[in-house]
């Protein structure tokens, strides 16, 4: 039987990567989302708001999808908003779907927040488990999306027969703009105020983080990861961690990002300094940059998210991960994490996303 795949949030980091290599992999390829604007090509673009029931049941009944990889969230002001809104869209999507008695298996992208909590929590002193995260970690005893996210999909594998996969990146490394979770990107608007400036490129973030061990998930392995695991069968019902399969340090990594941009650094100096305080006052410089190398957005909270980046890096801890349920059931793709970065930068430079200067 052909493999036909529903993207849900296509437009996003994950969501457009994935997308890409399932159209190179030769599957029939939908990609749904509320403004499903340049895509990959060779995907079918799916207007729809998971949101909606009535327009979404609309959107997709004329499609049979056999998997389903979901790549998109909604941000609120609570974790318990989080929680109604973010289970509602998963609950909705598999629910119009379970009409057409076609999907064969379910793959979920959450994230790290799995053993760190959710926003208002994952920074925290305290609270914090030990590293590195290991998928049998059990869940927190706290509210947060992600499991919800999680319960209605084994609700709905339970009552449709199809085998379901979770999958559990760090930092998520690749193009997308407007994503609210863009921290490679952050980093590249950054170093070009900072080079256009003559500002330092000032390590946001803590002492934990900049001294300790990371890692993170370059988008592309990622999308490897998703259709690996929909697409093995003895990879199926499981719950994974994915991540490049490298581990680096802050303190190695940053000057390694100003020698690539040519900018002087500024590493840890006794407190954190958000990022997001740092260019809080750059709109209208971006606006400026924008214009004078004619780049694609001139909004700097379209290409930046700064605030995410802080969540990140002012962790008091150090995060990584261990991958032993993708390694113990034969995935071994490997990525190198600086070769993540740089090559990032000059897909930035060549999209005109940020200026070769």
């Amino acid at each position: 039987m052909k493999n036909i795949a529903l993207v849900i949030g296509a437009t996003g980091i994950t969501g457009s990567n994935l997308a890409q290599e399932l159209v190179s992999q030769k599957w029939k390829t939908y990609g749904l989302a509320r403004n499903p604007e340049n895509l990959p090509e060779g995907v079918d673009p799916i207007k729809a708001d998971l949101l909606a029931i009535e327009t979404l049941d609309h959107a997709i009944r004329a499609i049979y999808p056999t998997h389903v990889f979901i790549n998109t969230w909604v941000r609120r002001d609570t974790e318990a908003e989080n929680v109604r809104d973010n289970g509602t869209m998963v609950r909705n999507v598999l629910k119009a779907l379970s009409k057409q008695k076609s999907v064969r298996h379910v793959a979920l992208v959450t994230g790290l927040k799995h053993y760190l909590g959710p926003f208002e929590a994952y920074a925290k002193e305290g609270a914090l488990p030990e590293t590195p995260l290991r998928e049998e970690q059990g869940r927190l005893d706290i509210a947060n999306f992600y499991y919800a996210q999680e319960d209605e999909v084994y609700e709905a594998a339970k009552r449709d027969g199809f085998s379901w996969s979770v999958h559990r990146p760090h930092t998520v490394i690749g193009k997308a703009v407007g994503n609210l979770m863009n921290l490679g990107t952050t980093l590249a608007v950054y170093a070009t105020i900072c080079k256009v400036t003559g500002r330092k490129f000032i390590w946001p973030g803590s002492e934990a983080q900049w001294n300790g061990l990371s890692d993170v998930t370059d988008a592309t392995i990622l999308a490897k990861h998703l259709i690996w695991a929909s697409t093995t069968p003895n990879a199926t019902n499981t719950a994974y961690n994915i991540v490049n399969g490298d581990v680096f340090r802050w303190n190695w990594l940053w000057p390694r990002i100003a020698e690539w941009f040519g900018v002087e650094y500024e590493g840890y100096s006794e407190k954190i300094r958000p990022l997001e305080r740092e260019m809080q006052n750059d709109h209208a410089l971006w606006n400026k940059i924008s214009k004078d190398h004619d780049l694609v957005s001139e909004d700097l909270d379209a290409v930046a998210s700064p605030w995410h980046t802080d969540l990140d890096l002012a962790r008091p801890i150090e995060v990584m991960t261990d991958m032993k349920n993708s390694r113990k059931n034969g995935f071994s793709a490997f990525q190198s994490t600086e070769d993540s970065f740089l090559n990032l930068f000059k897909l930035l430079q060549s999209e005109k996303i940020i200026p070769k200067i």
